[in-house]
Formats: C-alpha cells, sequence, structure tokens
C-alpha cells in the first residue's frame, strides 16, 4: 500500500461516525440495498444493521452489497433483536413512517447517537418496529405520491445527520473514534485487499499495519501466504 492510500483511508476512518447507523428491515432487493450501502459509506456510516428472517434472501443481498464494501453488514433474525442492540448502544431509534406522531425527519437531532429504521418495500415498518422506535419521521410530500424509494428516502435522510454532524464538527476529528482492532482490519482490507482474500481463505491471522501503511508480519505468515495448496498437500500429506 502506497503512502497515498495509507493517508486516505486514515482520512475515511478519522470522519467515520460509529454512532450513527442505518437498520434496513427486510429489505430484499439487491439494487435497493447496494444503494443504501453506498449512501451510508458517503456519509461516514461504517456499519449497518439488516434483519433478514431469511437466510436465502439475506445471502443474496449480502452479496449484492459487495464484499469490498466499507460498510459492515451485522445481520439480525428479528427486529427486537436488532432494535435492542442499537438501544444498547443508547442510540435513539427513529422509525421511517407516516403515522399521526410522526415528525418531520429534518425536525431531529442528529448529532445524537441514531439507528435509522427503513422498512420492506412493500409492507413498510413492521408493528414491532414502530412500537419500539423512540420517533416516527416522516418526508414531506407535495405531489400525489406517498412515498419515495426506500433507497432514496434513506440517502435523504442520511444526508440531513450529515449536514447537522457537520456543522456541529463532528467530522473534523484529526484521529479516528473506530477501535484499533476495527482500524486493522480497514486498513488491512482496504489497503491489501488481494492479501486479505488469500488470508481470510488461508485461516490465517491479520498482521499488523504500522503507521506508514506497512504490513509487520513473521517469516512464517509470509510463507504460509506464498504457499500453494499443492505445495500444502504435498508438505503436510
Amino acid at each position: 500500500m502506497n503512502e497515498r492510500r495509507y493517508r486516505r483511508i486514515c482520512q475515511m476512518m478519522a470522519m467515520r461516525q460509529p454512532d450513527l447507523t442505518i437498520c434496513l428491515e427486510e429489505i430484499h432487493k439487491p439494487h435497493n440495498v447496494s444503494a443504501i450501502v453506498r449512501s451510508a459509506d458517503a456519509v461516514g456510516i461504517h456499519q449497518i444493521h439488516a434483519i433478514w428472517p431469511d437466510q436465502q434472501v439475506k445471502l443474496s443481498v449480502s452479496s449484492a452489497a459487495g464484499s469490498n464494501s466499507w460498510v459492515k453488514v451485522i445481520s439480525h433474525q428479528s427486529t427486537e433483536d436488532a432494535i435492542s442492540q442499537v438501544k444498547s448502544q443508547n442510540m435513539q431509534v427513529l422509525a421511517t413512517n407516516l403515522s399521526e406522531r410522526a415528525v418531520d425527519f429534518r425536525e431531529i437531532d442528529y448529532t445524537r447517537p441514531t439507528c435509522i429504521m427503513v422498512g420492506q418495500e412493500k409492507k413498510g415498518i413492521s408493528k414491532q418496529a414502530l412500537a419500539l422506535a423512540d420517533k416516527h419521521i416522516i418526508i414531506p410530500m407535495a405531489g400525489m405520491v406517498q412515498s419515495l424509494n426506500v433507497s432514496v428516502a434513506s440517502a435523504l435522510i442520511l444526508y440531513e445527520a450529515q449536514r447537522q454532524r457537520q456543522l456541529a464538527g463532528m467530522y473534523d476529528r484529526q484521529h479516528s473514534t473506530l477501535s484499533a482492532q476495527e482500524q486493522q482490519e480497514w486498513l488491512f482490507e482496504g489497503g491489501y485487499p488481494v492479501l486479505a482474500e488469500v488470508a481470510k481463505r488461508k485461516g490465517l491471522p491479520r498482521p499488523y499495519i504500522n503507521e506508514q501503511g506497512q504490513i509487520e508480519a513473521t517469516d512464517d505468515w509470509w510463507v504460509q501466504m506464498q504457499l500453494t495448496e499443492k505445495m500444502k498437500r504435498q508438505q503436510f500429506g
């Protein structure tokens, strides 16, 4: 990894917002998931939550999101599990829903730890999510339609959150607030994607990336990385 890429990844990590996330409740169309993941990355979200009770949907959508994405997808089997996890991080949970208690999405304080919940393309947010959410939010509509595409709606809300956080100086950090482990993951997987894939396939531990962006690993690690499957069979039987 050259110095320019190393500095770019460090800059990206410094702007990440660990206390801002979005939760996808049974969104099953791959192009919607991919678009939301892209928007999340653009506003500095490093992980999102997704609820997939159906394992087949989970696998197809996770693949569509991209294995090299800069946004990690945390999967949940139920809405209750997902909301419980984000609330344990002291996040306010906002459900996008047209209801009597809903407020304009721009009236929310997104500088607080926040999870934005968006619902399934046809059915919308579930009753469980609506009951567990702290607030319902809406995007005002002046036309004949009552809702936007879920990926478009997500982008609008996320960029309002970004706007507020930028004004509050929350993107001006010099150093990342991500854990040391998360930073090492991004540096290795983002800076050395080919080596990261090989190491993962071979079950090798992640090496340390130093402050110059270079890999620090034992000689044995490099030997194992270079060892082909055919050579391994010959060596170990």
